[in-house]
């Protein structure tokens, strides 16, 4: 095995990653070379589907990371950032560390859907709360994770500088392939996570979560659909989700099950 490939601890990482660095060498060429503003603000229009996919993948490394090497993690998340608005262990505080363990308590839950009068909150106040309270409440769980809310802080303004001299530079390529997708990009995966939990009230870990099984969805999002499995194995590579899913799945209540490609 070359050494390239050796960096990989999972093989299955190898073109997702190839894809999503494909993306930013493009944002790259197009900050650069294009100033033409209407022509950027299609691209960043026509890139909101695509580029909301990367936010799964983002998930899945701050679940597991996809190098053997601390600094390829850190390097590819940089460019996660960019894409998603989620910086280094933003996730693993805010998800790992929080919502995993918190889940089927709504009071303590880090993604709750609950109001605090008991009702459940619908897509649009649920998606746009928990975009705007993702950071303080990844850095309030971060307390008790001082070496992980430390570098959190630490590559979050390493992050945030480097877009901000990129926008002093190239005020209009800078907000439009960089800025407006963060913000875009944070809002599409809480809006994605909505339909994971939202509504199922109950402690049984098996009946917590809607589980996707369409081909398509799995395809794109690396295998995020089998969500039960996942929480039954938050630390398991999403290569290995479907295994985990066929043990579980006499647990799980069909109503929990869809097929649906959206």
């Amino acid at each position: 095995m070359s050494s390239r490939l050796a960096a990989f601890k999972h093989a299955e990482d190898r073109w997702p990653v190839f894809i999503i660095l494909s993306l930013s060498v493009l944002d790259f060429a197009l900050y650069f070379w294009l100033d033409n503003p209407y022509l950027l603000g299609l691209y960043f229009y026509l890139m909101i589907i695509p580029k909301s996919q990367i936010c799964a993948w983002n998930h899945h490394h701050q679940h597991a990371p996809t190098f053997r090497q601390t600094w390829l993690n850190r390097l590819l998340e940089f460019f996660y950032a960019l894409h998603t608005g989620v910086t280094t262990n933003l996730w693993v505080l805010h998800h790992v560390y929080g919502h995993h363990l918190n889940y089927l308590d709504q009071s303590k839950d880090e993604s709750r859907w609950r109001r605090k009068d008991g009702s459940q909150m619908g897509e649009l106040e649920y998606s746009l709360l928990t975009t705007l309270t993702a950071y303080p409440r990844g850095y309030q769980v971060g307390k008790k994770h001082p070496t992980e809310q430390r570098d959190f802080l630490l590559f979050t303004a390493l992050t945030f500088a480097i877009v901000i001299s990129l926008v002093l530079i190239k005020p209009v390529a800078g907000l439009l392939l960089f800025v407006f997708p963060m913000i875009m990009g944070l809002f599409m995966t809480a809006w994605a996570t909505y339909e994971h939990h939202a509504g199922l009230n109950t402690s049984d870990q098996y009946e917590a979560s809607f589980n996707n099984l369409n081909r398509w969805y799995n395809l794109f999002t690396g295998n995020l659909g089998y969500h039960t499995a996942h929480h039954y194995n938050g630390g398991l590579h999403w290569s290995k989700l479907p295994k985990v899913h066929e043990r579980i799945a006499h647990k799980i209540p069909p109503e929990l099950i869809r097929h649906t490609w959206v």
